[in-house]
């Protein structure tokens, strides 16, 4: 089996360096003997419907508009999810993947609708900081990240969150922060997400190929545990 990671429009959705969650997933997978292959779409070119895993980053508004755009006229990334494929998608992404966001306009726009989240702008100050969040599923530890955003976005009744906040706005209602429903993630979590946490990125991973072997990453594990020791204890 080779797992397919497709990383979609980084030069659109990498604004803060989202495109490295791909990178850590590569390493991760190559640690277990996976066979990778590595996948970038670009604008104008065809989503594949047969990936594994799916990667959306972050962006400026015209930018993650365009996004948006593409992915809708496409079809091809909600055809993979109808399918199982995996998601991670992460602030501008995240905000994509949900029912409803604003447009580069501030106007309410229709996303891809693969979660129920629907994502308004208002008169709240921009969210920009350090984001603890304390995950109640899968066993995760703290997850950290560092989180630039303005909109607030609403989960609905029926789908659960990554994790609850600890520090930092996140969604910014009910202390939630981002969405895991089925085998799709979504995060405000910049860092990348995914190097700042192993963990997650094991989720994800074992989203698309079921349970590996231990991986002992001991840089990566003191790099997430000095994050953790050193926000974890801080409250907004």
């Amino acid at each position: 089996m080779t797992l397919t990671i497709v990383r979609l429009y980084h030069d659109l959705l990498g604004t803060y360096g989202d495109q490295g969650n791909a990178e850590i997933l590569v390493h991760r997978a190559k640690a277990r003997n996976l066979d990778v292959e590595l996948i970038e779409v670009t604008p104008g070119m065809a989503v594949p419907r047969t990936g594994d895993i799916y990667l959306l980053g972050g962006g400026e508004d015209g930018p993650q508009s365009a996004a948006l755009e593409m992915l809708k006229t496409d079809g091809g990334l909600n055809y993979a999810a109808a399918g199982g494929a995996t998601v991670l998608a992460i602030c501008a992404g995240f905000q994509i993947i949900g029912e409803t966001l604003p447009d580069s306009d501030g106007k309410a726009t229709s996303g891809l609708g693969l979660v129920d989240a629907h994502t308004i702008y208002d008169q709240s100050p921009r969210s920009v900081g350090e984001l603890v969040i304390q995950p109640n599923r899968g066993g995760l530890p703290l997850l950290t990240g560092f989180e630039n955003h303005q909109g607030l976005t609403r989960l609905g009744k029926e789908m659960p969150q990554l994790g609850l906040v600890r520090r930092g706005i996140g969604n910014g209602f009910d202390h939630k922060e981002g969405v895991w429903h089925g085998n799709v993630f979504g995060s405000y979590m910049h860092g990348p997400a995914l190097a700042r946490n192993p963990e997650l990125a094991d989720a994800v991973l074992q989203c698309a190929v079921g349970p590996m072997k231990a991986f002992d990453d001991q840089l990566a594990q003191a790099f997430a545990q000095e994050r953790r020791m050193t926000l974890g204890g801080m409250t907004n």
